[in-house]
């Protein structure tokens, strides 16, 4: 149930027909957790925190450095020096006292993904590197979680939803993450952000829309983008989405998965 002070904070979702007091009822009873408290992370915990989901995990093994204050908008400068965790836990207490939040000070790996995904409905990755991203799909497909997932370059970036786990009404398998990408690019061919940049407000685009997708994960309406890649082009201002679909030859749900 809402509380009257939660019922007026959380008004302009109450009053959204796709929304209304069940699903805000469903957004506070719903468990997130996010991988990376970055770029990509950091607008994206501020909308989940304002939107009211229940429970936040937060996990970072980073701390916060005054060149990440550029895109990274949760953390002030006085967060200088400070695990991104606690820092990124301070800041949303701030701004939804309602919210649960747990901070897993860590680097995720497969040796320690799946006892982290088991107490989360959805997850996010916002995370920096393709180790991690294909390390996160993969055990979001064995714990049967859905996937919010996004990807920044310099003017350009990227998002998709992953339901691996799940069917399609007419009993085909939803597309994985490495039916998208079967293999990472080879190191070395895809710059770093300290070493390529990265428009700071792109950053922002992106983790909004993520944390979009995540309510629409939680509170079901319109069309998601299972199946679909969303791309960015902050040059040219343009959005595309490309469609893509199930590759029976993928290690994880193909054929001889």
């Amino acid at each position: 149930m809402l509380s009257s002070e939660e019922i007026e904070r959380y008004a302009r979702h109450i009053v959204l027909p796709e929304i209304g007091g069940p699903g805000q009822v469903a957004l506070k009873s719903a468990r997130v957790l996010v991988i990376g408290a970055g770029g990509l992370g950091a607008p994206l915990l501020l909308y989940l925190a304002a939107a009211g989901v229940g429970t936040i995990g937060i996990v970072d093994d980073d701390h916060v450095s005054l060149s990440n204050l550029q895109r990274q908008v949760l953390f002030g400068t006085a967060a200088v020096g400070q695990p991104k965790t606690q820092a990124a836990m301070a800041a949303l207490r701030q701004l939804n006292p309602h919210v649960a939040l747990v901070a897993y000070q860590t680097r995720v790996g497969s040796e320690n993904l799946l006892s982290l995904l088991q107490d989360y409905d959805v997850v996010a990755d916002g995370s920096d590197n393709f180790e991690t991203r294909y390390a996160v799909s993969d055990a979001c497909f064995h714990a049967h979680r859905p996937l919010v997932t996004a990807a920044l370059g310099r003017f350009d970036a990227t998002l998709t939803t992953i339901r691996a786990h799940e069917t399609h009404p007419d009993g085909s398998p939803k597309p994985t993450w490495r039916c998208l990408f079967p293999s990472p690019p080879p190191p070395g061919t895809v710059p770093a952000c300290a070493e390529a940049g990265v428009l700071g407000a792109l950053a922002g685009v992106m983790g909004s829309l993520m944390a979009l997708e995540i309510i629409r994960c939680i509170v079901p309406f319109g069309r998601d983008l299972v199946g679909r890649l969303l791309m960015v082009d902050a040059r040219d201002m343009r959005f595309e989405t490309m469609e893509y679909r199930w590759d029976p030859s993928n290690p994880l749900n193909g054929r001889a998965g």
